[in-house]
């Protein structure tokens, strides 16, 4: 593939926002990825990061182990995060916590709330106990699949 060819595909990227190009012309194939400093995609003007790749060949993929518990958790069940969005222990800023530690819940009991894009989705509980820990800080952004309480 021609570096003119190259640099345009670079420069759309960058222009139109969108996170991750990739394409195949014969037995090159490029990727293109919007990256910030840590690591993660994201979209709007960030330095690029480019990588030619080679014709690679299939490979069956396995389903991956079962991923070993957190360390530093209590021991108990884990909460994770259904989606990305941000964390809220309470259902207003100046109301009180849906749950705190010590508190014994049930399966189905509100835990907290997450916000993605401007929803506010209740979080219950899928087992019952005395909540072990609170794993985030209210008000911080969550990712999908992030221990969020361990219950006991």
């Amino acid at each position: 593939m021609d570096l003119r060819k190259l640099k345009k595909l670079i420069d759309l990227v960058q222009d139109s926002g969108v996170a991750e190009l990739e394409i195949t012309e014969g037995e090159e194939k490029v990727r293109i990825t919007r990256v910030v400093a840590g690591g993660a995609m994201m979209p709007g003007p960030m330095p690029m990061h480019m990588q030619m790749m080679a014709p690679m060949p299939a490979v069956p993929v396995s389903a991956p182990a079962e991923a070993p518990a957190e360390p530093g958790l209590p021991e108990g069940h884990v909460v994770k995060s259904p989606m990305v969005g941000t964390f809220y222990r309470s259902p207003s800023p100046g109301a009180k916590s849906f749950a705190e530690v010590g508190q014994s819940v049930s399966a189905g009991d509100t835990l907290c709330i997450i916000e993605a894009m401007k929803l506010m989705n209740e979080i219950e509980a899928d087992h019952g106990g005395v909540i072990k820990a609170i794993l985030v800080e209210n008000g911080q952004p969550v990712e999908y699949g992030e221990p969020l309480f361990v219950i006991g």
